[in-house]
């Protein structure tokens, strides 16, 4: 059985992914209406995947016996600039891997637990470096050269 701080980080991701998961549907809908077609379709695919995320820590922690919360959460930020977007979500998932990290340790003797946390983990890590390699290109090409290749 996975121990308290393993528990509350799977509810935790529950409910920081299903918003981040809305926010990242709300910023494609916005990145589309702006004419940025290929960063809409990155993050309304992001979105699902971090959805399929959010649902298997749903369905561990259901295993697991547990009850798990609809929890509210703060408003989060949404941004116009996809500059300023990328910049944010990077530090996100900066955080969040440092926080990841600590909670995939903890269900180390959990082992289905342990491999779903590390899973989600490595796609988080790409996820960062993705948006490390949007900042390096941006500053390699420029922000117009840029916001072209998004279009």
């Amino acid at each position: 059985m996975a121990n308290e701080k393993v528990l509350a980080g799977l509810q935790q991701i529950v409910t920081d992914l299903g918003q981040q998961a809305d926010g990242h549907q709300l910023q494609s809908r916005i990145f589309a209406n702006m004419g940025f077609t290929k960063l809409a379709e990155k993050y309304a695919e992001h979105a699902e995947e971090e959805r399929g995320w959010v649902s298997k820590c749903i369905d561990r922690l259901l295993d697991l016996g547990c009850e798990v919360k609809l929890e509210s959460k703060k408003e989060g930020p949404v941004y116009k600039n996809p500059v300023d977007w990328i910049k944010y979500d990077l530090e996100v998932s900066r955080a969040g891997l440092a926080w990841l990290a600590e909670i995939t340790e903890a269900a180390r003797e959990d082992y289905t637990t342990y491999d779903i946390l590390k899973a989600y983990y490595q796609d988080e890590e790409e996820d960062m470096y993705w948006g490390q390699g949007q900042l390096e290109m941006i500053e390699c090409i420029g922000v117009q050269n840029w916001l072209l290749r998004q279009l």
